[in-house]
């Protein structure tokens, strides 16, 4: 019997235990990924991931190409601050 070999992944930040910003919106963690090698039934190749420090909360848009990643964080922006009634402060 052969065994698989692969890499060790080791955690590289602690979780931290506490919130470090004070409001909503005040800090947003972004991702952008491919998730698969196949293209989802609606086009999609990649996904962007943001996560409001203060509060967790997780957005996840679907997108055909990178270029799209702008126009529609720009987009998901504009709805966040009228929703929230705050600004963005940090990316």
């Amino acid at each position: 019997m052969k065994l698989a070999k692969g890499k060790k992944i080791k955690v590289s930040f602690k979780p931290k235990n506490y919130v470090s910003t004070e409001r909503p919106l005040e800090l947003l963690h972004m991702d952008l990924f491919r998730p698969s090698r196949n293209m989802s039934p609606c086009g999609n190749l990649y996904a962007l991931v943001v996560v409001d420090d203060f509060s967790r909360f997780t957005w996840t848009l679907f997108l055909a190409t990178k270029n799209d990643t702008f126009h529609d964080f720009k987009g998901l922006a504009k709805v966040l601050e009228n929703e929230k009634s705050s600004k963005i402060v940090s990316i």
